[in-house]
């Protein structure tokens, strides 16, 4: 079915009036802005989101499909679903290749690959790793890279030719990728962080100074996160509703300008690589929440993240957040794009929102 994706009125006036209660002591707290909210619909969640500035577009990836909306205007340009050509409706990660392409991760239906109205579905059959894809990322050549459920793909676009990495990884469940200015390529798993630079391998787990302590005792769960295996049961919280903590759990990682590698962990916070040691910073530090789903940096260097409580601004000095009380369609946020203009795009269950740089900055 085909979901419409709207701008709730009522709410962005409601929330803009909050942003600016809460902002009036910016240059103390620096929130971020709440411009205004766009609903995909009470059930739906947005686990991913792209910026592709060619076509001043901003795609959403939800669990019913994916639109195609104009970053000028805010308004839809397409919507595809499995009549479109998705594998399947429920997007997980979209990727931008050097040809044009879009690459849409879904959940238990392989790899889609768009552009011009043509479409191309990819499983395990064509040498894709899994039916669960869950991040993209390039390498300086075009290598497409996929992190997947059982282990990594790389793609070469001539060839479409996919080879596959698992063994080699900390964990095979693979949610985060990141190339650096060496082209050396970091994955987000359920075990650690891998980094492989072409020739060798190298991973860090909690035992190396990756994700912050447990000063709650929270219960540590047996069982990772957002999928639907036998192994995985969404067990953030325990069964009696307290949040539990897995620090070797990887959600996002970030390579930053500097090219330090940034880490969102389950109950750890995010962790910092300098190349040499981790540091680990918490809500204790500013985060909104502990459980860090997305990361995502923009040109001024200010970085923003996407925790189970709001959306935390960093700018090296000073932390800011906003949440559902404050603007948010919901606390949870899974995604983010940073746009051309500065604005930073936040998906949640319920939509998006477009965030604003602090007042005053």
């Amino acid at each position: 079915m085909r979901v419409v994706f709207t701008l709730i009125v009522a709410a962005l006036t409601t929330f803009a009036n909050v942003a600016h209660a809460q902002t009036a002591g910016a240059s103390k707290t620096l929130r971020p802005n709440v411009v205004e909210t766009f609903n995909v619909g009470d059930d739906t969640y947005v686990r991913a989101l792209l910026i592709e500035p060619k076509a001043s577009a901003l795609w959403v990836g939800t669990s019913k499909g994916v639109h195609e909306v104009d970053l000028a205007s805010g308004k839809p340009r397409n919507t595809f679903t499995r009549e479109s050509g998705l594998a399947n409706e429920y997007v997980f990660a979209i990727g931008l290749d050097k040809e044009g392409y879009k690459w849409f991760g879904t959940n238990a239906g392989g790899v889609s690959r768009y552009k011009d109205g043509k479409w191309k579905t990819f499983f395990p059959m064509h040498g894709l790793a899994d039916y669960w894809v869950y991040s993209f990322a390039n390498q300086k050549n075009g290598d497409l890279w996929i992190g997947t459920w059982a282990g990594a793909n790389v793609v070469d676009l001539k060839t479409l030719k996919f080879k596959t990495y698992v063994k080699e990884l900390i964990n095979e469940w693979v949610y985060g990728l990141g190339v650096d200015a060496r082209d050396q390529v970091w994955f987000g798993t359920e075990g650690g962080v891998s980094m492989y630079d072409g020739k060798t391998w190298r991973s860090w787990t909690h035992k190396d100074g990756m994700g912050a302590d447990n000063p709650k005792k929270l219960l540590t769960s047996p069982n990772t996160g957002l999928g639907t295996r036998s192994r995985h049961d969404l067990g953030l919280r325990t069964q009696d509703g307290t949040p539990s903590y897995n620090p070797n759990y990887v959600f996002s990682i970030l390579v930053a300008a500097d090219q330090t590698v940034w880490a969102g962990t389950w109950g750890g916070g995010v962790s910092r690589f300098d190349g040499k040691k981790w540091t680990n910073f918490t809500t204790k530090d500013g985060l909104a929440g502990d459980i860090v789903y997305s990361i995502a940096q923009d040109a001024k260097g200010v970085y923003w993240f996407g925790t189970n409580g709001g959306l935390t601004r960093y700018d090296g000095k000073t932390w800011g957040s906003v949440d559902a009380l404050t603007g948010l369609l919901d606390n949870n946020v899974y995604a983010l794009a940073v746009a051309p203009n500065g604005d930073i795009w936040a998906g949640t269950k319920r939509g998006v929102a477009r965030i604003g740089q602090p007042k005053g900055k």
